[in-house]
Formats: structure tokens, C-alpha cells, sequence
């Protein structure tokens, strides 16, 4: 069975999923929007779809399931309209920056039974999962403290920054995500802690640069998340889950795994410089995923209720900097 595709979106993010989509021979792009007309006919031509509407799109029989990849302040209003639609819905996220809005969101995708995944990507990074999987094996024991490592190489625009939500929102979400993934558990707890090093500009745009957060579960498993938009060596991201029996850890992966040993010592080739080529494989894997439950299949995937959950924890982390105290339990329940 061929899933048939609609994209919508045309931009960064676009371009890799639908790259992603033309080397998985269970589905086909055809169809591009986006509301710069010459990126969507661009696009379309290069993976043989053809330029469409939004709403044409939502009202046509020959595609199964969507790809949003706009801009975030869009994607609850889409996420309600294809879900009335009756097409399998992919979404970027997060589903909006308000938890009120994403709460009225999810209702709709309740009340559609619309199918939702939510794009968390590192859940598909092959590195990641194998660390789920020796949790899961048991091979660690019961896992007892979790650390993760998660830098970028540098500042986005300030243009991004100002409509990003901040860096709870934008960034650190990634993290929430994978924490409760790992962990295994909800958080009952969050202390956060951020600051400006890198932009002063930052302050300026009432957002932070460098921020470390404290997680803590029921029963007393604990997380440390640390993040910098500043790390000159590269694109940092390393995880280490510490259980009763041992650790695994997933380190920095690089365009060329090998290491040069000299009489000057030993030499690996530098990191990773974005995102998008760090979790190239994730993001295929991903896409992979999302075509298989538009096919009906049963599939493991981040779903809306994952969004809302990683929302309300960046939310508490927000609230634990501007309180120096750690936040209350976040309201998991999706209405």
C-alpha cells in the first residue's frame, strides 16, 4: 500500500521530510503547499507533486495524510482542519506555544478520532533508541539518574528567537521529551535555571541563551538537562542513563567516525554542525514511522498528548527560573 503525501510547508524543515519521503518506497509526495508560491512550485517539481492549496489539499480524495511543517503559530489551526478532514496528520513541533490552545487542539483530535504524531525526532535517532532498548532489556537495572547534554553550535536569528516561544519552548522541549521517554516515568518536579552568556541581545528579547534543569519523578529518579545556544566545537548532544546495574550512553556522533593517532597525539574529526544532518537517519526514521500509521498500522509514536506533556514541562521550567523555587506538578490530562 502507497500512502500519498501533501506537504505543507516548503521551507528547512520541508525540504528534509520530503527528502526523507522519496526514499521510502511505501509513500509518495504529491502534493506542496506553501504560502510562498515559488519555494511550494520549487519543491514540487523536484519530487514530481504538483503546487495545491491548503484547502484543496484537505478536500482531495487522492492523499491519505499531511505534513505540517509551517510556522508554529499555524499549526493547531491545521492540525483541526485536516483532522475534520480524515487524513493522517504529522505536525513539527510543538502544536502551539498556549497550552490552552493545544488542550482545545487535542479535543478536536479527539472528538475526529484523528490520527496524530507529533514531530519529537530524536525518539527515531538510532543512537537514542538503542539507549531505550538496553533500558528496556534491562540491562542497566532500573534506571536511577538520566543526563543530557543538548548545545548548539550557535544563535538562530533574532527574528526566530522572537516568535520561538524561548528557549524552554524551542529547544529544551527536545529534551523534555526524551526525558520522559527514557525515564520511564511522569515528572513531579522541575527546577530550572537560566541565564544570558552568550547575546545580550537575548535579554533584550526576554529570552535566555544557557539554561540547566532538574527533573525528579515520583519515585525520586532525577534528570539534568543542560543546554547552551553557544558551543564553539559544534553540534553537542550526548545522553547517559545511569540504573542500578551499570550505564549506557549515546556520545556525539561525527560526518566521519575515525580517530588519527600521531606523535602528537590522538585526533577525531570535529562534530556535527546542524541539526539536520546530525539526525539525518532520525528523521528518516521517523517519517518511516508516520507513513506506516497513515497505513493503519500499530506503531509507537509521539502523539499529542506527548506535545502537551514536553509543553507543560518547558512551562514549569519558565516558571522555576522566574521563581528560583521548583514548580509544582504540571496538569497532564489532555481536556
Amino acid at each position: 500500500m502507497t500512502i500519498n503525501l501533501a506537504l505543507l510547508g516548503a521551507g528547512r524543515i520541508g525540504r528534509v521530510h520530503a527528502e526523507a519521503v522519496s526514499h521510502n518506497r511505501n509513500a509518495r509526495l504529491v502534493a506542496v503547499a506553501d504560502a510562498n508560491e515559488q519555494a511550494a512550485r520549487a519543491l514540487a517539481t523536484e519530487h514530481g507533486a504538483s503546487r495545491r492549496s491548503v484547502k484543496d489539499i484537505a478536500g482531495a480524495d487522492d492523499i491519505d495524510a499531511v505534513l505540517i511543517c509551517t510556522p508554529t503559530n499555524t499549526h493547531a489551526d491545521l492540525i483541526e482542519l485536516f483532522a475534520r478532514a480524515g487524513k493522517a496528520i504529522f505536525c513539527e513541533k510543538p502544536i502551539d506555544l498556549d497550552v490552552g490552545r493545544v488542550r482545545a487542539c487535542l479535543d478536536v483530535v479527539a472528538q475526529t478520532d484523528a490520527r496524530l504524531m507529533v514531530g519529537f525526532n530524536r525518539r527515531f535517532d538510532p543512537h537514542f533508541t538503542a539507549l531505550k532498548r538496553t533500558i528496556a532489556e534491562g540491562r542497566i537495572g532500573d534506571v536511577e539518574m538520566l543526563t543530557i547534554t543538548s548545545r548548539d553550535p550557535g544563535l538562530p536569528p533574532a527574528d526566530y528567537i522572537r516568535v520561538s516561544g524561548g528557549i524552554f519552548r524551542d529547544m529544551t522541549i527536545h529534551d523534555f521529551d526524551m526525558a520522559r521517554f527514557l525515564l520511564g516515568e511522569e515528572i513531579t518536579s522541575v527546577m530550572a535555571t537560566a541565564s544570558v552568556m552568550v547575546d545580550a541581545q537575548m535579554a533584550e528579547l526576554g529570552d535566555y541563551d544557557s539554561a540547566n534543569v532538574l527533573l525528579t519523578t515520583a519515585t525520586g529518579r532525577q534528570c539534568v538537562i543542560t543546554n547552551s545556544r553557544r558551543a564553539a566545537y559544534g553540534y553537542d548532544q550526548r545522553i547517559e542513563v545511569l540504573g542500578s546495574k551499570g550505564m549506557v550512553q549515546a556520545e556525539n556522533q561525527r560526518p566521519e567516525d575515525i580517530e588519527i593517532a600521531t606523535a602528537q597525539g590522538f585526533l577525531r574529526p570535529p562534530l556535527h554542525d546542524f541539526f539536520m544532518t546530525r539526525y539525518a537517519a532520525a528523521y528518516a526514521a521517523e517519517i518511516t514511522a508516520f507513513v506506516a500509521m497513515a497505513a493503519g498500522q500499530h506503531v509507537d509514536v509521539p502523539d499529542g498528548s506527548d506535545g502537551l506533556a514536553a509543553l507543560l514541562l518547558a512551562e514549569a521550567a519558565l516558571e522555576s527560573t522566574q521563581t528560583g523555587r521548583a514548580a509544582a506538578p504540571p496538569d497532564w490530562s489532555i481536556s
